[in-house]
């Protein structure tokens, strides 16, 4: 068994490091959780903070991803349909290769927990950025 600790006095777990403009716009950090090496490579486990307007880029996941919202309000939208409104508590299962991004609102942080099954080494695939149109477009 292995147990890690994290817990610190401001959050649950730290906030991690600043996510790669590769895969974000915006202000976005990365808190690895639980790596694929301590699944025997089958999925890993990590906290997302997006302040107000981050967003992840539009991407696939090739077996799905499960998000546990844990803190403030954002949104999730599926290529072609209509986003919908992320707050504390809310999961989402995406489905495996389904297009999609998710990020904060525009004036408030959300953080999330993403479990993402790994695939041949491989948990994403990075496509474009949502553009600022499609992220305004969200918020009418």
């Amino acid at each position: 068994m292995n147990i890690t600790n994290n817990q610190n006095e401001t959050s649950v777990f730290p906030i991690g490091n600043r996510g790669s403009a590769e895969w974000f716009s915006g202000e976005v950090h990365v808190q690895g959780l639980v790596s694929p090496e301590q699944m025997e490579g089958l999925y890993n486990v990590g906290q997302v903070t997006f302040s107000p307007g981050g967003r992840t880029h539009w991407h696939t996941h090739p077996i799905g991803q499960v998000l546990l919202v844990i803190e403030g309000e954002g949104w999730y939208q599926e290529r072609g349909e209509p986003a919908q409104v992320l707050t504390k508590g809310t999961t989402i299962a995406i489905p495996k290769d389904v297009e999609h991004w998710h990020g904060a609102s525009a004036d408030s942080k959300m953080v999330h927990i993403a479990i993402s099954n790994m695939f041949e080494g491989s948990n994403v695939t990075w496509m474009t950025p949502v553009t600022d149109e499609e992220y305004a477009e969200v918020s009418k």
